[in-house]
């Protein structure tokens, strides 16, 4: 593809190839957050913008705060893969892709630099406002894909960005004892914890017994919600957690 001018004024365009149409003329109304998960930065960004791939994103974001753009806002990149949220599952069609250069799970988890993640903060509030996304449409990609993908990971300061005005966030529960749930578990709180989960936009299904996949999709929620312990168990601090998160939501709360 040749050159574009750039949707967000700070970015520097540099084409990746693809990309495609946004099924059904859909419009951007969600915002995907991503480490690339690679040895290197310029690795990953060679990678993103070679055709052979078939992966990008729309913005790629330098660990000191520079941002790239590589596909246009208007058109579909190729960076969600299989993944569902809240009964959609091209969420490609209906999002926004942010690469963030970190090396991830893979790497060790290293930080997310300061100055990389306030560059993030305001290309998602410069995106958010154009295109009118609800702040509990700003997701990482591990919460649209559960189990299949694990990041930004951990580490993404998700209440800096909330602090920064992006994104929803509730101060998570602290641990502490009491009654849980987890894989084996039957009966109607599991079956209420699967309908709050569900609620709130996982793909989580409604059977009333605590699966293996069930396991995944709460790990998925403690990664962006509760990093400080993510084991797949249902503690108290997860669902006290997701419930305020859930009382929260302008659809819920009124």
């Amino acid at each position: 593809m040749t050159s574009f001018e750039a949707d967000y004024r700070k970015a520097i365009v540099r084409p990746s190839p693809n990309h495609g149409e946004r099924a059904g003329g859909r419009k951007p109304d969600m915002i995907l957050l991503h480490y690339t998960g690679m040895p290197t930065p310029d690795g990953a960004l060679e990678w993103l913008c070679r055709d052979e791939s078939q992966v990008s994103s729309h913005y790629f974001v330098q660990e000191d705060g520079e941002v790239l753009q590589l596909v246009p806002e208007e058109r579909r990149a190729w960076h969600a893969g299989k993944s569902y949220w809240q009964g959609e599952t091209d969420i490609n069609s209906l999002s926004i892709g942010i690469e963030i250069a970190n090396a991830g799970h893979p790497g060790g988890l290293p930080e997310y630099p300061q100055e990389q993640i306030q560059a993030v903060i305001e290309l998602c509030r410069d995106c958010g406002q154009r295109w009118s996304i609800a702040p509990e449409r700003v997701l990482g990609h591990s919460d649209v894909a559960p189990i299949r993908k694990v990041d930004p990971g951990e580490k993404f300061p998700w209440a800096d960005l909330f602090r920064g005005g992006i994104g929803h966030w509730v101060e998570p529960a602290p641990i502490s004892g009491g009654r849980f749930f987890q894989r084996g578990d039957r009966g109607q709180p599991v079956e209420a914890l699967q309908s709050m989960l569900s609620l709130y936009g996982y793909a989580t299904e409604i059977t009333g017994e605590f699966s293996d996949k069930m396991a995944g999709e709460v790990e998925a929620f403690q990664r962006h919600f509760r990093p400080a312990r993510i084991d797949g168990i249902a503690d108290f601090s997860t669902i006290d957690t997701l419930h305020r998160l859930l009382a929260s939501l302008p659809r819920y709360s009124a």
